[in-house]
């Protein structure tokens, strides 16, 4: 209703501001020409999609408040006649503020366009000697130059006082704005020599060749993926190497957290391959297998590695681009044994077990609440129908539904994958599903816990985690038990020793289902029924020999821990260069 009353109060401002400039009727049309700022100032935050539209249908925001300044226009005409020397200045004023508004949008967009379009930026590096300029105010480099509309409230409610008003407001508001494109020419000016390409490359490689890094950690793809970068960054920083983390995409660096590495992202193919800077580097390690990798394996002398982002039975745990890099490096014997299975061209002597020195501080104890933690963990639809392990769409929403309802009662944290919905909207609807399901179960609870008469209840607090905190490994130490789909979460929950269940979307006969998955043969497969929900939820832990058995043979013996094989790995291919 709120969104609605927006839009209707957004499209009826305009027509009566007409009518009440034509009438004329001068306090009438202040009143509604600051109702018009309001909802102008409100509609973007509260109902984006239909302002969206009016730009589409070409309705945006400046003919919007063009529209406004015509109306204050014509009440002027009305009230003081078109003759007067002050309509005329009030006329020319408003034009002048369009004018300066489009030189404003003009250096904000240069301004952008310089700092967006370095050839190389970085995190972690002295790059002072590039003399990066500090940026202007945000409104004075408000893309769209929005801000700057507003100055017109001068000369339009200025037009309602009479038309000598309304000409000082245009003054008033021409002058405004000619001292914000004053502002701006410094900054301008300051970030020229940004442009310099060839001078950009040489500062920042020269300190890289300053740090001589050993190690690179390589990384491309969407924002929402940084995860599988940002998992490796903690285990780089221990190494007993020098590590540097090279990235593709704009903007990456400031999604993968608080580290020490130093970081460089190089946009352009051509300039990454003449990045010499990165010579003294003895092995790359891959996180993902995506296009832009060509690039870096391109590089003559640099060993190449795949370590992925998870060691899981996904078919992207044995993918025959594997086989373009020189080694590829897995958790533990399960890893090889997938390679081996899937014959995709991966040689058993190239595939090399180190370990997830991810996993370190991962708790075999529960939170220890008066109720169990259930983490409710699903994978992402894949890329295509044929990696569809998901059991979001199918079975999400009756499997958070069971666990609500479930007696005794249990905690629910439910953490989807970062990618869902990325491809395929049913996931998209079946996550706002749950949470919408947790949402409301929160606002149940909250009203149990202060009834109108009788004993308060302490209401079981839900969980829904979609940004980057609590981190998944943090999840897994505030639960008991977890259920999750075909993904790498199974292997990494093993460490905790807590018993977990595994979604069978598909259907299959229990005992294919395992000898397709090893991963899942300590684990209670729960199918589209949710028949084994309850025993899950209830029966005695039958698994736990299983699942240490299973353990080291997804993750690797416990000694030598895993950041000692993983640091071991590295010093064998550093050592050998």
């Amino acid at each position: 209703m709120r969104r609605l009353f927006v839009i209707g109060v957004l499209l009826g401002c305009y027509p009566v501001l007409l009518l009440t400039a034509l009438w004329p009727a001068p306090v009438a049309f202040a009143l509604v020409a600051l109702l018009s700022y309001a909802i102008e100032y409100a509609a973007p935050r509260l109902s984006r999609p239909f302002v969206d539209l009016l730009a589409r249908v070409h309705l945006g925001v400046t003919l919007r408040f063009a529209t406004r300044e015509m109306a204050a226009v014509l009440l002027v005409a009305r009230t003081a006649g078109p003759d007067s020397p002050w309509f005329v200045a009030l006329a020319a004023g408003l034009f002048a503020m369009h004018g300066v508004r489009a030189v404003q949008t003009a250096l904000a967009m240069r301004l952008k366009r310089t700092l967006s379009t370095m050839p190389v930026t970085t995190r972690n590096l002295d790059v002072s000697a590039l003399n990066l300029p500090k940026m202007p105010p945000e409104f004075l480099t408000n893309y769209r130059g929005v801000r700057f509309l507003y100055l017109d409230m001068l000369p339009v409610l200025g037009a309602s006082l009479g038309a000598v008003a309304g000409a000082v407001g245009a003054a008033l508001g021409l002058l405004m704005g000619c001292l914000g494109v004053l502002a701006l020419l410094p900054y301008v000016r300051r970030t020229a020599p940004l442009s310099d390409t060839a001078r950009i490359l040489d500062v920042v490689g020269q300190r890289v060749s300053d740090y001589r890094p050993e190690v690179i950690l390589y990384f491309s793809g969407a924002t929402e993926a940084a995860y599988q970068a940002k998992m490796w960054l903690s285990a780089l920083e221990r190494l007993d190497r020098r590590a540097i983390v090279v990235l593709r995409e704009r903007g990456m660096a400031d999604r993968l957290g608080a580290t020490t590495l130093p970081m460089v992202c190089l946009p352009s193919s051509a300039d990454l391959m003449g990045f010499h800077a990165l010579g003294t580097a003895d092995l790359c390690l891959y996180v993902a297998n995506v296009g832009k990798n060509i690039h870096m394996l391109r590089i003559a002398g640099l060993r190449s590695a795949f370590i992925g982002h998870g060691d899981s039975d996904k078919e992207a745990s044995f993918n025959p681009f594997s086989r373009v890099y020189d080694e590829v490096w897995v958790a533990g014997p399960a890893g090889r044994d997938r390679y081996r299975r899937a014959r995709v061209g991966v040689r058993d002597e190239d595939v090399h077990e180190v370990g997830r020195p991810q996993l370190e501080g991962i708790s075999h104890d529960g939170p220890g609440l008066p109720y169990r933690t259930v983490l409710y963990a699903p994978t992402w639809e894949g890329w295509t129908d044929d990696l569809f392990h998901t059991s979001l769409i199918t079975m999400g929403p009756r499997i958070v539904r069971a666990l609500l309802e479930h007696r005794p009662g249990v905690r629910i944290i439910y953490k989807p994958h970062p990618l869902t919905g990325h491809r395929d909207k049913a996931a998209a609807r079946a996550n706002r599903k749950i949470v919408s399901m947790l949402e409301a179960a929160a606002l149940a609870a909250a009203k149990a816990s202060h009834p109108s008469s009788g004993e308060a209840v302490k209401p079981i607090r839900h969980l829904v985690v979609t940004g980057e905190e609590p981190r998944l490994y943090d999840c897994f130490n505030q639960a008991d038990l977890m259920i999750t789909d075909i993904s790498s979460v199974v292997a990494d929950f093993l460490a905790s020793g807590k018993p977990y269940a595994v979604t069978n979307v598909a259907g299959l006969p229990e005992g294919a289902f395992h000898e397709r998955y090893p991963s899942t043969e300590a684990a209670v497969l729960v199918g589209q029924d949710l028949a084994a929900l309850a025993g899950f939820l209830n029966g005695e832990d039958m698994l736990a020999c299983a699942r240490r058995k299973l353990r080291a043979y997804l993750l690797g013996p416990d000694e030598p821990d895993a950041m000692s094989r993983f640091n071991a790995a590295v010093e064998r291919v550093c050592a050998g260069s």
